[in-house]
């Protein structure tokens, strides 16, 4: 065995370590282990296989790439089963770090213009070295910007597209460009080569950058259409409330007939039709009266508008919601929290026929700084699950509403448990306010 041959595919099967690093930026918030024992796996695997890789492209004579390339598949489900995160997202950012990282094997190229058949150290620490610079540079925006977009963004399809350009550079720098690089130094035109490698790479970075753009204007889009709907439930809250001013105003009015009649009563010493009469007075009033939940106008007006619709959609509901103000979250959040939760309950009611449908929710504060949620409803038992959680039964990708949920638990520091039952589903929610 050449011993320098084999140093040299060692050096080239290094660059696993860098990428690898790469691709654990992002997903910094979604590691399934902590860093030093999600190193510790990385590093039992990695290591031994860049030996027995190197040895073997030095026996057979072989380029890396042929033993390389191939392996990528078992390294994505190493990477898959080390983070919390679903298979679109995992697969965006490993061919996305993998694509970027073919980009120092053809600049190897370009600096050492001509190759030799067997590739030296020089060579291959170099394509190391570049490799290292890259990640050093992509640190900052994938730890931030892609890491951002990994918490937030939750549509599988856009992740889905993201591979298409990935996919293309990535076969295109491993397949075509050496020998491109060949073709274009017979026909006297070293300049072609490292041009078109550079504007290639301008072209993949402005491609993710007007990615991350996008996702942004898509989560934008997503928060006005919650802020919208808070707005309809306001105005819906405002309009119940004029509604019930207008009921009740009438009720005062004829209250003076009603004292009349009482009076007429009570000195013919009619007890029962007195009771009876009371009765349906009072009777008047409550279908009249407006629930109050919270001292959170938002709040409140989000809690009437879903005990609305699961009144019209025949949910027998028991709330026990009676909240102060919640300091130290914000109207945003509560709403998302609470509006989720309650969204999710009514829909899984609605998958059983009328006379089946519960719903319980019972919330409170505790101790001053603890809140807890405990919601339970009926549902017909089907669920869709993987390793990330519950996914949404009505399409692909997990569902928006629980994700929203865990998000708003995550950013107070609390506790969930979301499981489920053959026909209950369950939320338990603890936040520290």
């Amino acid at each position: 065995m050449d011993k320098f041959t084999w140093l040299s595919a060692i050096v080239q099967f290094f660059i696993i370590f860098p990428s690898a690093l790469s691709c654990y930026f992002p997903v910094k918030n979604h590691m399934k282990y902590t860093i030093k024992k999600t190193a510790v796996i990385c590093m039992a695997v990695l290591v031994p296989y860049s030996f027995i890789g190197a040895s073997v492209c030095t026996v057979f004579k072989a380029d890396v790439n042929f033993v390389l390339i191939p392996s990528l598949i078992i390294f994505f489900f190493l990477y898959y089963l080390t983070i919390k995160t679903d298979i679109p997202k995992a697969l965006a950012v490993f061919i996305g770090v993998c694509s970027v990282q073919s980009f120092p094997l053809q600049f190897t190229y370009i600096l050492y213009q001509y190759p030799a058949k067997n590739v030296h150290i020089q060579q291959s620490l170099l394509q190391a070295g570049i490799s290292c610079i890259i990640v050093i540079i992509a640190f900052y925006p994938a730890s931030r910007q892609s890491a951002w977009m990994i918490s937030n963004l939750d549509i599988p399809k856009i992740w889905y597209y993201t591979l298409v350009p990935s996919s293309i550079f990535l076969l295109f720098n491993l397949a075509i460009l050496p020998y491109f690089f060949k073709a274009v130094n017979k026909e006297k035109l070293p300049l072609l080569f490292p041009l078109m490698e550079g504007c290639m790479l301008m072209l993949l970075v402005s491609i993710y950058v007007l990615f991350y753009q996008g996702g942004t204007i898509i989560l934008e889009h997503y928060k006005l259409n919650e802020r919208s709907q808070l707005l309809e439930m306001q105005s819906h809250q405002y309009y119940a409330l004029k509604e019930h001013m207008k009921q009740t105003s009438r009720l005062r009015h004829d209250f003076r007939h009603s004292v009349h009649i009482l009076s007429t009563l009570a000195n013919q010493g009619d007890i029962e039709n007195i009771k009876k009469h009371l009765a349906g007075y009072e009777l008047q009033l409550s279908e009249h009266m407006l629930m109050d939940y919270c001292a959170d106008a938002t709040l409140n007006a989000l809690f009437c508008y879903y005990h609305e619709i699961a009144v019209l959609a025949g949910i027998k509901t028991d709330w026990s919601a009676r909240l102060p103000k919640l300091p130290g979250i914000t109207g945003t959040d509560t709403a998302a929290l609470f509006g989720n939760i309650l969204e999710n309950a009514i829909e899984g009611c609605q998958t059983l026929p009328k006379g089946q449908r519960y719903f319980k929710l019972v919330t409170e504060v505790r101790d001053g700084n603890s809140l807890y949620i405990i919601s339970t409803n009926s549902f017909n038992g089907y669920v869709k699950k993987t390793k990330e959680g519950y996914s949404s039964t009505k399409h692909s990708g997990r569902g928006t509403g629980l994700v929203s949920i865990n998000a708003v638990v995550e950013k107070y520091s609390g506790y969930s448990q979301i499981y489920n039952s053959t026909n209950e589903f369950f939320v338990d929610v603890m936040i520290k306010i």
